[in-house]
């Protein structure tokens, strides 16, 4: 009797093993892992459009040819046209993105823009090569993009008619440089007004004298970069609070970033994306820059 009772529990401890067993091999099957909290945002429209900041649209342009390429289907259109052109554009929601320069102004406020800032645009003081002053204080380039100071020997150069070309109103870079540089003060009305940086470098390396301003991500040899204040652009100069003409660059929404938007801003804002192509492109990270 004894024996057969010690078989009985014998035979219910090996099954209530068993049991358990089963139900640890179940607790290890393969499950669909939950969502994370961030990962809501998802393909909504197969089109979206941004515009304004021609300074931008480079880097903006990547980041479309990269989102693209990972969703089939989808397409980002983009275009200039300004970084005022942007901001109205998106207001007025004809458009998803508006790229910027600039801070949106405060009259825009009433139009829900949400800000989405995701590099820093330095910019350049560049002259035709035949000038020979090789630096500006602010005070001398204010005055010269005033129409205070027409002539390079008033700052230092030789006997030589000072020709201003510039960007339209709508432009961020010049808001920028009125901003920065003038202090608020408005361009020369005698200025060229171009409506492209690449219009704007032609323009100064083609005639003497010239004066003009890019992003310095645009520099090219065929026209002379000024020192500001006797410092030479750099990022570290920037990063150092040395040079202070830069701003942020933003893309701005009508109301928060939602689906493809939302994915396409944030694919932008993703690590991988601004460590291959941020400072490669002319630009300085967000991260290197106090605000």
């Amino acid at each position: 009797m004894f024996k057969m009772k010690s078989k009985i529990a014998l035979v219910s401890t090996t099954l209530i093993a068993l049991m358990v067993l089963a139900g640890c091999g179940q607790s290890a099957a393969p499950t669909t892992p939950a969502p994370t909290p961030n990962a809501t945002a998802t393909i909504d429209k197969k089109t979206i459009s941004a515009a304004g900041s021609t300074a931008l649209q480079p880097l903006v342009k990547l980041a479309a040819d990269d989102f693209m390429a990972k969703n089939p289907g989808v397409q980002v259109n983009l275009s200039g046209g300004g970084s005022m052109t942007g901001l109205n554009n998106v207001a007025s929601g004809s458009i998803e993105i508006g790229n910027s320069d600039v801070v949106a102004p405060d009259e825009m406020k009433s139009a829900g823009l949400v800000d989405h800032q995701v590099c820093v645009a330095p910019f350049i003081l560049i002259a035709n090569k035949d000038v020979t002053v090789d630096s500006l204080t602010k005070a001398q380039a204010s005055d010269i993009f005033t129409g205070k100071v027409t002539n390079w020997k008033d700052v230092g150069g030789k006997d030589e008619k000072i020709s201003i070309i510039g960007r339209a109103a709508s432009s961020g870079t010049r808001l920028n440089i009125e901003k920065i540089v003038m202090d608020g003060q408005k361009m020369s009305e005698a200025a060229a007004a171009q409506d492209s940086t690449g219009n704007l470098l032609t323009g100064v390396g083609q005639t003497p004298g010239a004066i003009g301003y890019i992003d310095a991500a645009y520099l090219k040899d065929t026209v002379k970069a000024l020192k500001f204040n006797g410092v030479a652009y750099s990022a570290d100069a920037v990063s150092s609070g040395q040079y202070p003409i830069y701003s942020f660059e933003h893309m701005y929404t009508k109301g928060e970033a939602t689906g493809t938007v939302k994915l396409f801003l944030d694919y932008m804002a993703s690590k991988d994306f601004q460590d291959k192509n941020v400072e490669k492109s002319g630009f300085i990270p967000m991260s290197r820059v106090k605000q």
